[in-house]
């Protein structure tokens, strides 16, 4: 639920929606998110003095009360291109 919620916000804030690329790791823990995307769409993504992407995680600690698991959301460039 968590993931597919941040994949479908992050493609609707990027320019370049194909470009990007949603990684999840699950550990004992938690689940680590990675997302891939290239400078202009990292930029958005990550918001002016990160408010974009501390707004995201607000979102999901609302969620991991439901689901009793914990995230972590990683933000990089995306270098195949």
């Amino acid at each position: 639920m968590v993931v597919d919620f941040v994949k479908s916000y992050i493609k609707l804030l990027s320019f370049h929606p194909e470009e990007i690329v949603v990684d999840v790791i699950d550990r004992e823990t938690y689940s680590e998110i990675t997302i891939y995307a290239n400078k202009e769409d990292a930029g958005r993504i990550i918001g002016k003095d990160g408010n974009m992407i501390k707004s995201i995680k607000t979102v999901i600690s609302g969620c991991k009360a439901k689901e009793f698991k914990n995230y972590k959301i990683s933000v990089y460039l995306n270098e195949n291109k």
